[in-house]
């Protein structure tokens, strides 16, 4: 397998992302195409013993920084790192491409100058995957399409429904749409508008109306919704966790007691830490596109790149963009 990966993608490039290169080529020993500023990614991997890994250097002299406006960084770095890299896939000289890069240049490279959707996809969702008590739950959309229509979020439903069969192993699925109650006629417009489209749908296993507390409590596998909510949800999400975890650090160190059973409750904490720990994830694909596109978190470190890079893995051998040409695409 050939795998891309943007190596000028994370905060604090070449660093993170070649060290998760190194990790990923060493358990899967697949080949891993690092494309960028050829001077920095060499050096980088001076500092590690390669010998016998699969790796290889595709220069790219462009940078989209984090700071850039994404559709006009995608219009002036026609040879940034994302481009020459998802023409890679494009081309067929790789299988997949894995960015921590600016996810709104991500979205306009990849939809309008190297990818472009899969026929009959309306709109490309991004989605989030983490991790519930029992499994996983992926989120659809996450931000690509801040206003959706009711069609729209059948669509993600179906594509959301494949990747998490395909790509997590979840043998059947359960999609629910996000409302502020479980009963039918809850949910603002959209949700009342797709509600009867969701139900009709035979591509997916619909359970109806979840609310965030449903989804946490892992009753859903696919939750859907328009990309404003799911973005303010899954950010919300990510505080909520980091700021119990600061809450009970600021606790045990209260007094003494606390603090000795702190030290005992330590190998529990870092077990669940790692549970809810997103790097653990790695990152998320950029459904109804022509490729997989595995986008992951600007501050990822190492071990959030080579998750990345599993998540790509595991997307190119469960054939998920194949199966979303042919659920949507046969009916356009």
């Amino acid at each position: 397998m050939r795998i891309v990966l943007d190596a000028m993608g994370s905060d604090h490039y070449p660093v993170p992302d070649v060290a998760g290169a190194v990790l990923a080529a060493r358990e899967w020993a697949d080949e891993i195409i690092l494309v960028g500023d050829r001077g920095k990614i060499e050096a980088e991997l001076g500092k590690y013993p390669v010998q016998g890994l699969r790796l290889h250097v595709v220069h790219a002299p462009q940078i989209i920084e984090m700071t850039d406006k994404p559709a006009e960084a995608a219009e002036k770095k026609p040879d940034s790192s994302m481009h020459v890299g998802m023409r890679l896939v494009r081309d067929g000289e790789a299988d997949a491409f894995v960015t921590a890069g600016n996810t709104g240049a991500v979205l306009a490279v990849a939809m309008l100058h190297t990818l472009k959707r899969i026929r009959g996809v309306k709109r490309p969702a991004l989605t989030a995957v983490f991790r519930n008590p029992s499994g996983y739950t992926i989120m659809a959309d996450f931000g690509a399409n801040a206003d959706c229509r009711p069609e729209w979020l059948v669509q993600f439903g179906v594509m959301a429904h494949l990747y998490a069969r395909l790509a997590l192993g979840i043998s059947e699925p359960r999609v629910a749409l996000l409302s502020n109650g479980e009963e039918e006629g809850k949910g603002n417009a959209l949700v009342h508008e797709a509600t009867p489209l969701m139900k009709q749908c035979r591509q997916f296993n619909y359970v109806g109306n979840v609310e965030p507390k449903e989804v946490l409590q892992g009753k859903t596998d696919v939750v859907i919704h328009d990309g404003f909510t799911g973005n303010i949800m899954g950010k919300t999400l990510e505080a909520m966790g980091s700021m119990m975890r600061q809450m009970i650090a600021e606790e045990i160190k209260a007094g003494p007691l606390t603090a000795m059973g702190g030290l005992l409750a330590r190998p529990a904490f870092k077990r669940v830490g790692k549970r809810i720990d997103p790097f653990e994830i790695g990152g998320a694909p950029l459904l109804g596109v022509n490729g997989v596109v595995i986008i992951g978190h600007g501050r990822s470190n190492e071990i959030a790149i080579k998750n990345a890079i599993r998540q790509a893995r595991q997307a190119v051998l469960g054939n998920v963009v194949e199966s979303i040409q042919a659920g949507l695409g046969a009916g356009a």
